[in-house]
C-alpha cells in the first residue's frame, strides 16, 4: 500500500512541524511510542511536556523512554490534558510546535477510563492559545467503543466550527474499512 497509514501519516504531520529545539506535547501518553517519537524529533535541546491521568501509562512511557536514553527530553504531568496552560511553564507558551492526543483507552489498559470530548476540547483551545503559528495538533481518533463514538461525533462538530482565519483543520480517514478504523484530525494553527 502506498498511501499511509493512520499512524505513519500522524508521524509525518508532526514531522513537518517540529525540528529540533522546539517544544511539544503529547496529551495522553499512553505506552509511550509517540513520546519517544517526539523526544527523538525534538533532540536534545527540546522538550516533551507529557500528560496522563493513570500513573500506570506514565511508569510505562517513563520505562520505555530509559530504554531509548531519552528520558531527560520529557517532563510528566500526572493530570489530565485539559491542565495544559495552567502547567505548561509560562516562558514556553507561544513556543509549542506539536502535539499529539490517542484518544480512547490505554491500550492493554482498564477500557473504563476513556478520553471525552469536553476536556479534549478544552485541551486543544488551550493548545491553539499557547501554540506558535504553524504548530500542529493531530487527534487520533479511537471511536470504536461507545464514548469514542461520542467523543468523535462532537469533535468533528467543533473541530469543523473552528474559524478557518484561525487554523487549517484537516480530516484524514480510510472510509471502506471495518469496525471503526481510527482515523486523524489535525490542525494546524495559522
Amino acid at each position: 500500500m502506498k498511501m499511509e497509514r493512520i499512524l505513519p501519516f500522524a508521524k509525518s504531520l508532526l514531522k513537518k512541524a517540529v525540528k529540533s529545539g522546539d517544544m511539544v506535547v503529547d496529551a495522553t501518553l499512553g505506552n509511550g511510542h509517540d513520546t519517544v517519537f517526539l523526544a527523538e524529533l525534538v533532540g536534545e535541546d527540546g522538550q516533551v511536556f507529557g500528560f496522563d491521568v493513570q500513573q500506570e501509562a506514565i511508569d510505562a512511557t517513563k520505562e520505555r523512554l530509559i530504554g531509548h536514553n531519552l528520558i531527560d527530553r520529557v517532563t510528566f504531568f500526572h493530570e489530565g490534558h485539559e491542565q495544559i496552560s495552567a502547567k505548561i511553564p509560562k516562558d514556553v507558551q507561544g513556543k509549542i510546535t506539536g502535539a499529539i492526543f490517542n484518544l480512547g483507552y490505554l491500550p492493554g489498559g482498564d477500557k473504563n477510563i476513556v478520553t471525552r470530548a469536553e476536556t479534549t476540547i478544552s485541551a486543544i483551545e488551550q493548545l491553539l492559545a499557547i501554540m506558535a503559528s504553524e504548530g500542529t495538533i493531530v487527534l487520533v481518533i479511537y471511536h470504536g467503543h461507545e464514548q469514542g463514538a461520542v467523543e468523535r461525533d462532537q469533535l468533528m462538530k467543533y473541530c469543523q466550527g473552528l474559524d478557518q482565519k484561525t487554523a487549517h483543520v484537516l480530516q484524514y480517514q480510510f472510509i471502506n474499512q471495518q469496525n471503526n478504523p481510527p482515523f486523524i484530525i489535525a490542525i494546524e494553527k495559522k
